[in-house]
């Protein structure tokens, strides 16, 4: 087996903290900054999920691998976190609808990972000191990494939607579908595009810098802005989009980096977060019906809370339980309402799936 000839190597974080362990799949280097995902299966979506572009992804859970990979579980059409770090890597799996190896699908497409890590002190170290850029190699020279790692820019102010958006519009779905939804993509996740069909849309896909007037030109019932890696900050056409679209009253859902371009587009600051909230199983009280939801979440930024409280314009919908922070939110007096976490990844497993059904009704309500 290919584990026996596998070389040291080593997970260098900003500050200088080094934590030995053994690469899987290429031999090399690769960078981002690190992060860490509770959930305990679903490591082919988390892997394939564009929101994660430009992260090394930390696994809690002891075993990766165990149950093969699936072509019909991704989320886009190729891997997209910069390498995985992990405790014990399966290069053996066992599941009836498996088709290939985790290990075959890694070198196929590329990637480094790296295992036999004690992940446990590693998401204890950079849950007291901070999410923070990192480095997993084979090289054995110190210094010339923390050249390299010095190089890497920071996730704050930095723009990737770009990097993983559709470079040109494609559609999803049955074209004579009731609906018709202009969607944003961002980094869109193709489980949202799922739900969306399911209930009877047909949807246009723009990539990240689509105008208003491009969306538009579609003649759709509702627009949607989708999930996505990076700061929101940076993506100000995809703000400007927001603002129009809110500005004539239209129908509008954002999901995760959406949700943020629409606060933005407000004037709701956003802001990163000392870890981010990634799993799924995290707890979020929905404001308005008293009940609680088991998501599933995967973002670095959050909308400010005490900014939408005093925006006279918006309504929390929904608070995250662990840290209160801001889960979702809507406009008082406009067709436009948003959540940071996933109801497509649908954890609960239904819990949330409502969300989209509350699109189609306000489509419904502002045809009406």
């Amino acid at each position: 087996m290919k584990y026996t000839k596998r070389k040291r190597a080593i997970l260098l974080l900003a500050d200088g903290t080094i934590f030995e362990g053994k690469s899987i799949g290429r031999d090399g280097t690769a960078f981002g900054e690190i992060c860490f995902n509770t959930g305990m299966t679903g490591y082919q979506e988390i892997f394939t999920d564009p929101s994660y572009f430009g992260q090394l992804m930390l696994a809690t859970n002891a075993h990766i691998g165990n149950y093969g990979i699936n072509d019909e579980e991704i989320e886009s059409d190729s891997i997209k976190i910069a390498g995985l770090i992990c405790k014990n890597f399966s290069f053996n799996y066992s599941r009836v609808n498996a088709q290939d190896s985790l290990e075959n699908y890694f070198e196929k497409q590329n990637l480094m990972a790296i295992s036999d890590i004690d992940t446990r002190a590693v998401v204890r170290y950079i849950r007291d000191k901070g999410a923070m850029n990192a480095i997993i190699s084979t090289e054995t020279d110190i210094d010339a990494l923390k050249e390299k790692l010095n190089a890497v820019p920071d996730m704050k102010g930095l723009e990737l939607a770009s990097k993983v958006s559709a470079k040109e519009s494609y559609y999803f779905g049955d074209e004579n579908a009731t609906y018709r939804i202009s969607a944003l993509d961002l980094g869109i996740k193709k489980n949202i595009l799922r739900n969306l069909a399911k209930r009877d849309c047909y949807i246009k896909v723009f990539p990240f810098n689509a105008t208003f007037e491009e969306m538009n030109s579609f003649h759709p019932d509702g627009f949607f802005l989708s999930n996505g890696p990076g700061d929101p900050e940076p993506l100000v056409a995809a703000q400007q989009v927001a603002k129009e679209i809110i500005n004539q009253n239209l129908p509008l859902f954002g999901i995760c980096l959406g949700h943020q371009i629409i606060a933005l587009a407000n004037g709701i600051a956003t802001y990163k977060m000392h870890n981010g909230h990634r799993g799924i199983n995290h707890p979020v009280k929905n404001i308005i019906s008293g009940k609680g939801e088991i998501t599933s979440q995967n973002h670095g930024f959050v909308v400010d809370k005490t900014a939408v409280e005093n925006h006279p314009e918006f309504e929390i919908t929904h608070v995250h339980l662990n840290d209160e922070t801001l889960a979702g939110m809507k406009m008082k007096n406009k067709n436009c309402f948003s959540v940071q976490y996933h109801p497509e990844a649908s954890p609960g497993p239904h819990d949330s799936s409502y969300l989209f059904d509350q699109f189609i009704e306000n489509i419904k309500a502002s045809k009406q």
